[in-house]
């Protein structure tokens, strides 16, 4: 027979178990939830490292595809070479003329108002420079253009030397966006962005492009060459996007700068 002082002490100890129980439980339901809301967090904290590296929330990031000097190209990391010695007569004419996988597309340049860009451009192309290059970029919305002059084909190749800016005011007074047109047609330097840093790489322009006044101006293409641009343009980029390689490779397979 149980004594009741047994049975208070078998009520205790079954109380006990039961406190017992219901905190293994409360800190196993304790656990669940931090784990949930830990792995929550991660998810969340993995999405913001993506957005902020893919520059969704980067304010001071500049537009790829409205601004030459924000992509790779901009940032030439060649051996340093000595620029070349003034070899061209400024009161002359020269024409570049690019034979391309694409097409035939020839530029006259202003030697008298761009006289260190042509230099550089007949010293390159006498060295067979520009051959078997591909033009690596092509953008098709904010601006129109197609860049080339890189002899690497990713954007981050140079001569080795830059040149100092020249014909920034000849397009005109930049409006309230601190931008001018630069018409279809047009030849200019690309840069880094930063003054007296243009170097090999150059863009074409098939359709008229508002841009900073910080690309010298050097060159005018011929009709038909910038109907050979406005082809490529049509098949758009590798990607399908906005500013990219473009779908039909145009390579060019001789550039040879000739005195008129």
């Amino acid at each position: 027979m149980v004594t009741s002082d047994q049975r208070r002490r078998q009520l205790a100890r079954e109380k006990y178990e039961r406190q017992q129980e219901r905190r293994a439980a409360a800190r196993q339901k304790s656990r669940r939830r931090a784990a949930v809301i830990g792995a929550a967090v991660a998810v969340v904290a993995a999405t913001l490292v993506g957005l902020v590296v893919g520059g969704v929330f980067d304010s001071d990031k500049k537009d790829a595809v409205a601004d030459p000097a924000a992509t790779p190209s901009s940032s030439p990391t060649p051996q340093q070479s000595p620029s070349p010695a003034m070899a061209i007569d400024a009161k002359a004419k020269y024409t570049f003329d690019l034979k391309t996988s694409a097409g035939a597309i020839s530029f006259e340049m202003d030697a008298a108002k761009t006289p260190q860009t042509v230099n550089s451009f007949k010293s390159l192309a006498d060295k067979g420079y520009f051959d078997n290059t591909k033009c690596h970029r092509l953008t098709t919305s904010g601006i129109f253009v197609l860049q080339c002059g890189d002899p690497q084909g990713t954007g981050m190749g140079g001569p080795g030397y830059t040149i100092p800016d020249e014909n920034l005011e000849s397009l005109g007074k930049a409006n309230e966006q601190g931008q001018v047109v630069y018409p279809a047609g047009t030849v200019a330097m690309a840069n880094t962005g930063q003054p007296g840093s243009g170097g090999s790489q150059f863009f074409l322009v098939y359709k008229d492009s508002p841009l900073a006044p910080s690309y010298t101006p050097f060159g005018k293409i011929d009709a038909a060459g910038v109907k050979v641009l406005e082809e490529v343009a049509k098949a758009g980029t590798a990607d399908g996007g906005q500013d990219g390689a473009p779908k039909n490779e145009v390579k060019i397979e001789k550039g040879t700068v000739t005195r008129k």
